[in-house]
């Protein structure tokens, strides 16, 4: 049964993934315009931004968007095996 609930959550799991950067996008902004007053994170290629301000942008996305992932993951494959009695991991 594991190996079929895989295959069963895979679509369910990408939902949650591209839920998960959407709402970890939304997250992002708010922080990043709270700290900063701007409206979005600096990009790598935007030049009028220095190194350090990059690094921390990148770095924030990066923390928000695996929390976020990680605990939509999470609660989805609860939820799996809630409705269906199968751990989709493992």
């Amino acid at each position: 049964m594991s190996a079929l609930a895989k295959v069963v959550y895979r679509p369910i799991g990408l939902a949650g993934s591209m839920l998960a950067g959407a709402a970890a996008g939304v997250v992002v902004k708010q922080i990043w315009g709270r700290v900063a007053d701007e409206d979005d994170a600096p990009d790598a290629l935007q030049a009028e931004y220095g190194l350090g301000e990059v690094l921390l942008s990148a770095a924030v996305q990066g923390m928000v968007f695996a929390v976020i992932k990680a605990a939509m993951d999470r609660g989805g494959a609860r939820l799996f095996e809630r409705l269906t009695g199968a751990w989709p991991g493992d």
